[in-house]
C-alpha cells in the first residue's frame, strides 16, 4: 500500500511537533508565561533602561555629539557642578516650576467643577461630556498651532474677544510677545487642552462614592453644602491627588506646546528646563553636560514624586 504526498507531510509535521509539544507539556504556567512576556520585557528594558544607563555614563564625560570621533574623557563630577551652578538653569527651572503650578491649580480647580457638574446626570450631560474632551483627543501640534491663530493680534479670535472685554486696541494685546502675557498664554492652552484629563479622573472620584453614604446624611439632615466637603471632597480626595500626579509629572516635562508658542521667548522668559535642555545638547552640543541636566531632572521628579505617592497612601488608607 502507498502513501499519498499529503500523508507523507502530515506523518512528517506530527513527528515533528510531538517532541515539541511533550517538551511544551512539560513547562509550567508560570515558564509559559515568562516565555510570552519576555521578547516585551527585553524591548522595554532596551528601549528605556539602556538610554538612561548611557545618559548616566555620558554625563561623567566630555562626550559631544557633534565630534562622535573626538576622544572621550571623564570629568567626573564638572557636568554637575556647572549646572548646579548654572544661574540660566536655575531661571529655567523657576519657569517650570511657574508653570506646573499655576496650570495644576488651574486644571485641578476647572476639572474637578466640571466632574461634579456632570455627575448630576442632567439632560445631556453625555453629549455636554463629549464636547468636553475634544480638546484632550487633539494633537499637541494641532493645538499649538491652533492657539497661535487664534492669539493674532490683527486676526486672532482672541484678541478681538479680549478688546470687547477691555477695550484695549487688537493691535495692543500681544499674548505670545509681552514678557508679562507670553506665560499665561500658555498656562491657558495647556489649561484647555489638559483640564478634561482631570475631570475624566475626578468623575471616577465621584462616581465610586456610594450613594448610601449621601442618603445616610440625608437622613442626619447634613446640608448639601456639608455633604460636598464631609463626604464628596473626602473620598474623592484620592483621584483628585492622582491627578495632579500624572499632570505635574507630564507639565514638568512640557516642551511641545512652549515650543509651538513661543520657542522660549520673548527672550527667555518662557524657557522652560526641557527646552534648555534641548539647546545643550542640539545646539551648543555639551552633551555631557546635557546628560548631567537630564540626570538632575530625572532625579527631581522621581524623588518628588515618590513623596508624593506616599502621602497619597496615607490618604487612601484613612
Amino acid at each position: 500500500m502507498t502513501l499519498s504526498h499529503s500523508s507523507i507531510a502530515e506523518t512528517a509535521a506530527m513527528a515533528t511537533t510531538a517532541p515539541i509539544a511533550r517538551r511544551v507539556r512539560g513547562l509550567s504556567d508560570r515558564a509559559i508565561a515568562w516565555a510570552f512576556i519576555a521578547p516585551a520585557i527585553t524591548l522595554l528594558l532596551a528601549i528605556n533602561i539602556f538610554p538612561l544607563l548611557w545618559a548616566i555614563y555620558l554625563s561623567f564625560t566630555n562626550y559631544r555629539a557633534n565630534r562622535p570621533n573626538a576622544v572621550v574623557e571623564g570629568v567626573g563630577l564638572r557636568n554637575y557642578e556647572r549646572v548646579l551652578t548654572d544661574p540660566d538653569i536655575w531661571q529655567a527651572m523657576q519657569t517650570t516650576a511657574h508653570f506646573v503650578f499655576w496650570t495644576i491649580v488651574l486644571q485641578t480647580v476647572i476639572g474637578f467643577a466640571l466632574a461634579y457638574l456632570i455627575d448630576r446626570k442632567f439632560r445631556g450631560h453625555a453629549f455636554w461630556t463629549t464636547i468636553i474632551l475634544i480638546p484632550m483627543m487633539l494633537s499637541p501640534a494641532v493645538v499649538g498651532n491652533f492657539w497661535r491663530f487664534l492669539y493674532e493680534p490683527q486676526i486672532g479670535l482672541f484678541a478681538y474677544a479680549a478688546s470687547m472685554v477691555t477695550g484695549i486696541p487688537t493691535s495692543e494685546i500681544r499674548m505670545l510677545g509681552d514678557v508679562s502675557l507670553a506665560p499665561w498664554a500658555i498656562i491657558i492652552v495647556d489649561t484647555w487642552m489638559w483640564t478634561p484629563y482631570v475631570m475624566l479622573i475626578c468623575l471616577a472620584g465621584l462616581r465610586s462614592i456610594p450613594d448610601y453614604i449621601y442618603e445616610a446624611a440625608e437622613v442626619d439632615r447634613a446640608s448639601s453644602w456639608r455633604q460636598f466637603w464631609s463626604i464628596t471632597v473626602p473620598m474623592a480626595l484620592p483621584f483628585i491627588m492622582l491627578a495632579v500626579l500624572f499632570r505635574g509629572i507630564e507639565n514638568f516635562k512640557m516642551f511641545d506646546m512652549v515650543t509651538l508658542l513661543t520657542g522660549g521667548g520673548p527672550g527667555s522668559v518662557t524657557e522652560v528646563a526641557s527646552i534648555t535642555l534641548k539647546r545643550a545638547a542640539f545646539e551648543s552640543w555639551a552633551t555631557g553636560r546635557a546628560s548631567a541636566f537630564a540626570i538632575i531632572l530625572f532625579v527631581a521628579v522621581f524623588g518628588l514624586a515618590n513623596i508624593y505617592v506616599k502621602a497619597l497612601n496615607k490618604v487612601k488608607q484613612r
